[in-house]
């Protein structure tokens, strides 16, 4: 990747999660996972990285994916307390150049890499050649994006599409909206479509339902509804995913994703073999007259572990 025998810096840094590592003539190594909340900031966290891993050549160049808008090469995280420069990091690392893109980006620059292995197949016919496409990336917090495959260099649409507001489907999403209404300022399809969302989800469900249900986090939450061991797990998985629907078949009419819809980030993952049975095909393509439009667009879930490094390799190899 890099004109020289220097590594390049690749980092996807989320709400929870940084993950490093290190790319070099096309390969992806020395991977490592830090918690956010053990180090200040990014730069903290780089700098334990290449001490830990203890490159031979230091790398010139860095690609950064981070959870958050990305406004002239500066963001913050949405859900957390760090921030990045990328003229900062150049200066401070002695570093050639540094990228920063959202972590939702990052994502939709992977798709010109990711093979069928790295994909769950969610209904729908053929990608449309050369169609723009949508990836929606449900983990700590909600992110969107567009694609649209263009050359020599495709186009990248980075949105804060997480943050529009949740709309229900039918009357029990009104009632568990409504419910979350008292809590936030704000229901965005954030509030309810990512590993915190579904917490969220879980408390409306119980409450809406009268059932009294201990605090769970989203993994516990998973683990219950595939297991089929708690009532409410279960309703809030199954409303998580028909929510989602909803939200993934809004970006398809919106983008004219006929090219596909593609569900990265950290959540979904975990629970990819229940999707297909779950009700996001129907709401998907429950858009009135638009339903047949719908049907035909493809939709995967990304099971590759790193996505977001693909994409940063594409993205420095673009230039």
């Amino acid at each position: 990747m890099a004109s020289d025998t220097s590594p390049v810096l690749l980092a996807d840094i989320g709400g929870t999660n940084a993950r490093f590592a290190l790319a070099r003539a096309g390969a992806v190594e020395e991977t490592r996972h830090f918690l956010v909340a053990e180090h200040l900031g990014p730069l903290e966290a780089i700098r334990a990285f290449l001490d830990e891993v203890g490159p031979r050549a230091m790398p010139r160049r860095a690609a950064l994916a981070f959870a958050g808008p990305v406004v002239d090469g500066r963001a913050q995280l949405t859900n957390g307390t760090w921030r990045v420069s990328a003229s900062g990091l150049r200066r401070i690392l002695d570093m050639e150049s540094v990228a920063i893109v959202n972590d939702c980006a990052a994502t939709a620059w992977a798709l010109s890499k990711l093979g069928g292995e790295s994909l769950v197949p969610l209904g729908g016919d053929a990608a449309v050649k050369g169609a723009p496409v949508a990836v929606i990336c449900p983990g700590t917090g909600l992110g969107v994006a567009g694609f649209i495959p263009t050359r020599p260099r495709p186009v990248v649409i980075a949105s804060e599409g997480g943050h529009v507001t949740m709309a229900p489907a039918d009357r029990r999403e009104s009632a568990l909206l409504e419910y979350l209404r008292g809590r936030f300022e704000h229901v965005s399809a954030e509030r309810v479509l990512s590993g915190p969302g579904l917490e969220n989800l879980y408390q409306a469900v119980a409450a809406v339902d009268g059932l009294t249900a201990p605090p769970r986090p989203a993994q516990e939450i998973v683990a219950r509804a595939l297991a089929g061991d708690s009532r409410v797990s279960v309703a809030a998985l199954d409303c998580f995913c028909a929510m989602l629907g909803t939200m993934a078949g809004n970006l398809a009419l919106t983008f004219g994703a006929r090219g596909g819809i593609y569900i990265g980030g950290g959540v979904v993952p975990r629970f990819a073999e229940f999707l297909p049975a779950s009700r996001f095909r129907e709401r998907f393509e429950s858009k009135g007259r638009f339903a047949t439009y719908l049907e035909r667009i493809p939709a995967f879930v990304i099971v590759h572990p790193d996505p977001a490094f693909l994409g940063l390799e594409a993205l420095v190899e673009a230039g």
